[in-house]
């Protein structure tokens, strides 16, 4: 079982920035694909971010490009998705997740492809 653990989230105007953080054990950096999933109640879970071990490859939701980025610091095993000119459309709780990474890219966003999630942080843009 992975343990993961966000922290980052708050209230922040339209246009504004965050960064999520995701606490996690480094063999999980090394050994699974690492994503970020959003979810706004009464709505599907949308995947918003996914990177592949040791901070390979990254994939991201249309909706996000160019202005959310994912990155990785192994040195504080730390997942990290920073989301700058926030809208208010981003409003959502956001999940740190995790699939054991199989060979090849991490490239799947859909929710289904992750066995591990974290608690949540929740973000408001107003």
């Amino acid at each position: 079982h992975v343990q993961l653990v966000e922290s980052g989230g708050g209230s922040v105007q339209a246009g504004g920035s965050l960064r999520l953080s995701c606490a996690a054990s480094s063999t999980t950096f090394n050994t699974y694909c690492m994503g970020w999933i959003r979810q706004v109640p009464g709505k599907d879970r949308e995947g918003v971010a996914v990177m592949g071990p040791r901070g390979g490859n990254a994939n991201y939701a249309a909706s996000v490009k160019g202005r959310f980025s994912i990155s990785q610091d192994s040195a504080s095993n730390a997942l990290y998705l920073q989301m700058d000119n926030l809208k208010p459309e981003d409003t959502a709780m956001y999940y740190c997740v995790a699939q054991r990474w199989h060979g090849g890219a991490c490239i799947s966003l859909g929710p289904s492809t992750f066995s591990e999630w974290g608690q949540g942080t929740q973000v408001t843009v107003s």
